[in-house]
């Protein structure tokens, strides 16, 4: 079978990338491991997205934030920022004219969504349960030799098919951007990030804090006005003891280690745990190849913009492959690529090396770094400008990324 375009990974950045081109003609071979009712019902995983202004523009004109209840969507009005015990935080608010920051919304209500608005999309064909083989490219296109994943190996035979294109959009760990010959720096943080709903009995007035403690790195993503994500850094030994607690005495620890700024804190979900490792890929392009998502630059969450980030590659390749396919020409042309990759690299190297920068400095205990991050906090909260950037980068209005220092995921 021969398509213009295939995409490996069907998660948000691969949906989402199916949502782009949409009417365009082009025919899309969307190939994934899951199955489509996998897909279609993903399980909750503890996540929740922060979205900036200008993804949240992006998700209503393309008709994917039709699929998301109301009710799962909450404002994002201020952030704080904490260094340990320090009884002036640094506080960021909306840019002027503007009512928030951004919203959150749960990771699995926006993979629902963004499934359910590509259903009845006819220029693509999903290939579920199915995973890449071998990769074979030449001057006209790819060759993919597609094999059944493990738990449907009985069921379907291997196949191959043709693309012009093909794109990569299967992870921050990538085995297409792998067998492409493309590599990735990664940077094991050491740490391992629990997330988990709580409710508490004051409320959090729509206010996120990231809050750098001693030991432990704490962040509060706001819900509903009594109900709150809670995140918790930690080194793995430490919270695996953690995760075997019983609830009443989880509950205990997370009110201990929130000092009682909410009040009693209690479970009201299950408790999920991820390793942080960030990473970001050497190149974003190969001869008819180009990685997005998180295959693309898989981030730390402290500065939020991870699928941020993922729905601009979306954006920035997707126009391309549609001036392209407008004018006649060929979609892979090395010329376009190359220009998805600048664009893409000029909106994510700078924020992806601070928050390098932001994730070692806040998570060193020492004196001196302790001393360093007070001094960028304080600078931050004086200088009118410096907070100006610091709420674009947040919001990400209009993709001025610079601002140097932290909200959460």
């Amino acid at each position: 079978m021969t398509f213009d375009l295939a995409i490996i990974g069907a998660g948000p950045a691969g949906l989402s990338m199916v949502r782009a081109l949409a009417g365009s003609g082009l025919r899309i071979a969307l190939v994934e491991q899951q199955s489509a009712a996998a897909l279609a019902d993903p399980p909750f995983d503890g996540r929740e997205i922060a979205l900036s202004l200008r993804t949240l523009r992006t998700l209503r004109e393309s008709g994917v934030f039709d699929h998301i209840a109301p009710d799962q969507v909450f404002p994002l009005e201020h952030a704080v920022v904490l260094n340990g015990n320090d009884p002036h935080p640094m506080r960021v608010s909306p840019l002027r004219g503007k009512t928030q920051l951004g919203a959150l919304v749960p990771n699995q209500q926006i993979r629902r969504a963004v499934w359910a608005a590509v259903q009845g999309q006819g220029e693509y064909t999903l290939f579920d349960q199915t995973r890449l083989g071998a990769v074979r490219t030449d001057a006209q296109g790819v060759e993919l030799d597609l094999e059944p994943a493990q738990a449907a190996a009985a069921a379907a035979p291997a196949q191959t098919i043709r693309a012009k294109l093909l794109i990569a959009a299967d992870s921050r760990f990538s085995e297409t951007r792998r067998k492409m010959g493309i590599g990735a720096d990664s940077h094991d943080f050491g740490k391992t990030m629990l997330v988990c709903r709580m409710q508490h009995e004051q409320p959090h007035h729509h206010t996120a804090w990231e809050w750098f403690g001693i030991g432990q790195t704490l962040a509060l993503l706001p819900l509903s006005e009594h109900l709150s994500s809670v995140v918790l850094t930690l080194p793995q030994h430490e919270m695996q003891a953690l995760l075997e607690l019983p609830d009443a005495d989880f509950e205990r620890d997370i009110t201990r280690r929130y000092q009682d700024r909410l009040g009693e804190m209690k479970r009201a979900g299950s408790r999920h745990t991820y390793p942080l490792v960030g990473v970001y890929a050497q190149r974003f392009v190969a001869p008819r190849f180009a990685l997005i998502g998180d295959a693309a630059v898989g981030m730390h969450p402290v500065t939020a913009h991870g699928f941020n980030f993922g729905l601009h590659g979306v954006d920035l390749l997707s126009r391309e492959i549609l001036a392209a396919a407008r004018a006649g020409i060929d979609i892979a042309a090395p010329e376009r690529l190359k220009r998805f990759e600048a664009a893409h690299r000029r909106a994510t190297r700078p924020l992806y090396l601070a928050t390098q920068a932001i994730a070692t400095l806040y998570t060193d205990d020492r004196g001196p770094a302790r001393l360093v991050r007070r001094l960028v906090l304080d600078a931050s909260s004086r200088i009118g400008p410096l907070r100006l950037a610091i709420a674009t980068a947040l919001s990400e209005d209009g993709l001025s990324l610079r601002g140097l220092l932290p909200r959460m995921t």
